[in-house]
């Protein structure tokens, strides 16, 4: 008879856990940065407030986003005019449209990942679901598992309300699925859509203005497990360590609060690089000091871009050469700021373009990375990187 120790050890996998496979995918329909002012201010009926929309105007300008995919088009707002209002009760339409949507969105990424992975859906044996908008019950995650035809004895856990460093919250879950239940297949989604916190301008709290310029809609999905199936699964990075920081002194610097009128967010633009900046190097010791690791040049870089200016200050505070964060301003620039689904669609970016450009490993030709996921609280999410040769 086998002792509860020897039975403990036989459950848990023997390598690390590994990303296997990456898929991303957006509505179709997108906003242009460059005339989303004027559209924007004539759908909420503020024209008049000119003096308002020149500042909006500029802040666009700034915010080094070129476009951005949202679920809301012109013809749903003119359906929910209440949406178009800054404080006007409209919860349950908004709800009504994002608990349809968040897994219709989650599936098309998630089919993306799966059929990359290449290998057949009964295998996943759990799925780790993150979306900010649409809390429902049963959730978003039992309508992916019916969406996809997954498995009903799939074990899933749902997380609502996350925000954006949640990205790295889903790799961290994963990591510890996978490497604690062999032969584990763990499919992780973060699908966003902004629906609940789209709303018209504020002459008071311009906060609320900044959600409606960086935010845009997008869904991302990644196989993880350990102990890939040699020349049957292709690993592309290695999960080596995980850790969640709250930084201190941060309280009120982002928050998002459901109301009748919608999710509201609380955002300090002015506080938040600093924030970031004052604790990064402290945060990347702690990751890299085992590894003996020091100098921040010398790893791939895979940071959420809640702005340019948080990216700008980092790149400040460690002395980052401008390449270290192309990944992440090009997602910036194609997609906005798309929540939990972001840090995952810059991952993807980069193992692209490593394959393009002939590089050695999946991290743009380097073997250790870092992958920051910042939001609420304030709180970082640090997940350590080891990249796969191509």
């Amino acid at each position: 008879m086998l002792t509860v120790d020897e039975i403990c050890k036989a459950q848990r996998a023997q390598g690390p856990a590994v990303i296997m496979a990456i898929g991303t995918a957006n509505p179709p329909n997108f906003v242009d940065q460059s005339t989303f002012t004027d559209y924007y201010f004539r759908i909420t009926n503020s024209d008049h407030k000119t003096e308002l929309k020149e500042k909006f105007r500029s802040i666009c300008d700034k915010s080094m986003i070129t476009k951005r995919y949202m679920y809301l088009t012109e013809e749903i707002l003119k359906q929910n005019p209440s949406m178009c209002e800054y404080m006007a009760p409209s919860l349950d339409a908004r709800h009504d449209l994002v608990v349809a949507e968040v897994p219709k969105l989650g599936k098309e990424a998630a089919i993306k990942a799966i059929n990359e992975w290449a290998q057949p859906k009964s295998m996943i044996t759990h799925l780790v679901f993150s979306a900010t908008n649409g809390v429902d019950m049963p959730g978003a995650d039992l309508e992916l598992i019916k969406l996809l035809g997954l498995n009903l004895s799939v074990k899933r856990t749902m997380m609502y309300q996350q925000g954006c460093f949640a990205g790295g919250t889903v790799l961290r879950l994963a990591k510890d699925l996978a490497e604690n239940n062999k032969g584990a297949r763990v499919l992780v989604v973060c699908s966003e859509i902004n629906v609940v916190n789209f709303r018209g301008p504020s002459d008071i709290h311009f906060d609320s203005n900044l959600g409606q310029i960086l935010f845009g809609d997008g869904a991302a999905a990644a196989i993880v497990g350990s102990d890939p199936i040699a020349g049957v699964e292709k690993p592309m990075f290695e999960l080596v360590s995980t850790a969640q920081t709250i930084l201190p002194d941060s309280e009120g610097a982002i928050e998002g609060h459901l109301r009748e009128i919608g999710l509201t967010l609380q955002i300090m633009p002015k506080k938040i690089p600093y924030m970031v900046s004052n604790n990064i190097e402290k945060i990347l010791v702690e990751a890299f000091n085992p590894l003996g690791i020091s100098d921040w040049n010398s790893i791939f870089w895979i940071a959420h871009p809640g702005g340019p200016p948080i990216l700008d200050q980092i790149e400040l505070k460690v002395g980052l050469k401008p390449e270290k964060l192309r990944a992440t301003r090009h997602v910036l620039n194609e997609f906005g700021n798309m929540s939990s689904a972001t840090v995952l669609f810059i991952l993807d970016e980069m193992r692209r373009r490593s394959m393009e450009d002939g590089l050695k490993t999946t991290g743009e030709g380097l073997e250790w990375g870092v992958l920051f996921g910042f939001g609420p609280g304030f709180t970082v999410e640090t997940v350590v990187l080891h990249s796969v040769a191509i």
